[in-house]
C-alpha cells in the first residue's frame, strides 16, 4: 500500500466524504485491476469484488454501468429487457469519457456525470465487498446497503447462467 493516494484515486475518496461515506480508499503497488487480482490483494473471494462493467445504449449512445459480482458474467439481454434497448460493451475511450475512469478502476461513484446503474443481485449475499476506486490498483470496503446508496442503483439478476 502507497501512503498517498494517486489523484484518480483521491478524487474517488474526496466523492465518498462527500457523500457522508466513511469508507477508506487502499491503494496497492500491485493491479487490482482484475477480480482476481482485487481478491487476492485484499483477502476476500472473487465474489466478494464489485466490479464495474460499462455499456452503451445502442440508439441511445447513453452510458449504463453494471456493477457485477466478480465471478459472474453478465447477461447482455437481460440488462436490455431492463432498459428496453440493445446495448455494446463500451470501449476505452468512451469509459474515461463518460466516467472519468479508465477500465480496470472504475468505481461505484465520482464520474464525470450520473450513469444509470444496476446492481447484480448477487452482491447482497455478502456482508462486505470490495469496489475498484478510480486507478488500477486501488479499491475499498463497502457493504451492499451502501453500494445500493452511494449509487442509487437498481439491484436486479443480471448474471449469466451457465448452459445446461
Amino acid at each position: 500500500m502507497t501512503p498517498t493516494l494517486k489523484p484518480s484515486a483521491q478524487k474517488v475518496q474526496d466523492a465518498l466524504r462527500a457523500r457522508g461515506f466513511r469508507n477508506e480508499v487502499i491503494e496497492f503497488t500491485a493491479s487490482t485491476r482484475t477480480s482476481a487480482e482485487a481478491a487476492a490483494a485484499v483477502g476476500c473471494t472473487v465474489e466478494q469484488i464489485a466490479k464495474s462493467l460499462v455499456f452503451v445504449g445502442k440508439s441511445s449512445g447513453q452510458p449504463l454501468l453494471v456493477i457485477a459480482s466478480g465471478g459472474n458474467r453478465i447477461d447482455e439481454k437481460k440488462v436490455q429487457a431492463l432498459i428496453g434497448e440493445k446495448i455494446a460493451r463500451a470501449d476505452a475511450d468512451f469509459v474515461r469519457a463518460q466516467t472519468g475512469f479508465v477500465i480496470g478502476g472504475v468505481p461505484p461513484l465520482g464520474h464525470e456525470r450520473p450513469l444509470r446503474t444496476f446492481i447484480d443481485a448477487d452482491l447482497l449475499a455478502y456482508t462486505e465487498i470490495w469496489a475498484a476506486a478510480g486507478h488500477p490498483n486501488a479499491v475499498f470496503r463497502l457493504t451492499p446497503d451502501e453500494l445500493v446508496q452511494m449509487t442509487g442503483g437498481i439491484v436486479a439478476d443480471v448474471k449469466s447462467t451457465p448452459r445446461q
